[in-house]
């Protein structure tokens, strides 16, 4: 029985990739009811290609955790009726196709909320639903790239660095849906009318850079990737290989921390004192590069962890769940036998819950069955493999 802060709202996820099941988990950890609509089994596309995503549909597909599954195939008049018959029973959609594809499926928001005026349409793209790159194919890297945060990451004397895809796919995109959606609905809940949410990555990467635009704006950011103190170029706020290979992150800007770090490292070269000095910036970087290169990561965590001078190893993803903080606060969860991060944020009265994975379609008449149908209109929708 689910007992987080979103208890009692009821969701329906139209399945795809990205932003969009990231956004249905965030809802789903913290109580929300959400209904994945996959396809249907037999309908899954086959393809010699390889494949990006292979854990999709299993039990490593973490995104798609704690979701009940109802599959359909929405090229069915029926089956997109039936659909439309939950949306009037929902308090929010969510999809992140392409702008357009709902629309010509007969789902889009005009019908479903013709259907159930109260209903939250939430959308994420990457270009938006609107402006000359709308209708255009692209991926995380492409919206960062055009927000302008891109250009900003990575090393001076290389291209910028691919960020992963969480700046875009899932800090710009899904959780900007997750946030939408719910102001939405608690809108909704007073004025008795719903809204589309449109969620862009470019839109959601763009305003992660809310602080660097106003560093940039006052004259206190470069446009020189590098050459900034959050953007590696600071020698105080950097990360640094170990006599081991293994790396440490040290982030000492504010002058009481730099001053602790300088003294339990026994950085002594007076060259350390110029800590704003940003022409000396390259030679304290190679200073302490030297310096964190004569002790292996652990000696230095052994030195430096839980003190402050904003020290931390840099761990891998095997290593993470084992470090005793991440333990201590069981910042990841193991559900079905695979280690995840566990849900976030914390609440102290309604904690949210990290559920299993559901294989497509198993859900189906339980789903229905919750949602008003009698066992007599399942059992038709089942006889004649809609569901």
């Amino acid at each position: 029985m689910k007992n987080g802060p979103l208890n009692g709202l009821r969701v329906i996820e139209l399945v795809g990739i990205g932003p969009c099941p990231f956004a249905a988990m965030m809802l789903a950890d913290m109580g929300a009811d959400v209904i994945r609509i996959d396809r249907k089994p037999d309908l899954q596309p086959a393809s010699s290609a390889p494949n990006p995503y292979p854990t999709l549909g299993t039990k490593y597909d973490v995104m798609a955790r704690g979701r009940r599954s109802l599959a359909l195939d929405l090229k069915h008049p029926r089956a997109r009726q039936l659909l439309l018959d939950l949306v009037t029973k929902a308090d929010a959609l969510v999809e992140g196709f392409r702008p357009g594809v709902m629309e010509r499926l007969g789902l889009g928001p005009d019908l479903c909320m013709e259907r159930n005026p109260r209903l939250v349409y939430g959308r994420v793209t990457g270009w938006g639903q609107t402006g000359p790159l709308a209708p255009a194919a692209g991926h995380d890297l492409n919206y960062v790239a055009l927000s302008g945060m891109l250009h900003a990451m990575g090393d001076a004397d290389r291209p910028p660095s691919p960020p992963l895809n969480l700046v875009g796919d899932f800090g710009g995109g899904g959780m900007m849906l997750a946030f939408g959606v719910v102001c939405a609905v608690l809108e909704a809940r007073i004025s008795g009318r719903g809204q589309v949410v449109d969620a862009a990555m470019t839109d959601g990467a763009a305003l992660l850079g809310a602080m660097t635009y106003g560093l940039r704006a006052h004259g206190a950011w470069s446009a020189a990737r590098g050459a900034n103190f959050l953007d590696g170029g600071a020698p105080f706020y950097a990360t640094y290989a170990c006599a081991d290979g293994k790396f440490i992150a040290v982030g000492a800007i504010e002058p009481q921390f730099y001053a602790r770090l300088l003294a339990l490292t026994g950085a002594s070269d007076p060259a350390f004192a110029r800590q704003w000095d940003r022409e000396d910036w390259p030679v304290l970087k190679e200073k302490f590069a030297a310096l964190f290169a004569t002790r292996t990561r652990d000696a230095w965590s052994a030195l430096l962890e839980g003190t402050d001078v904003c020290f931390a190893p840099v761990l891998d993803m095997d290593e993470a769940p084992r470090h005793p903080h991440n333990a201590a606060r069981k910042t990841f969860v193991d559900v079905d036998g695979v280690t995840q991060p566990a849900p976030a944020p914390r609440f102290s009265r309604t904690p949210g819950q990290a559920g299993s994975v559901a294989a497509p379609g198993q859900d189906g008449a339980a789903v229905l069955a919750d949602w008003g149908w009698t066992d007599n209109a399942i059992a038709t929708l089942r006889r004649d493999n809609i569901v």
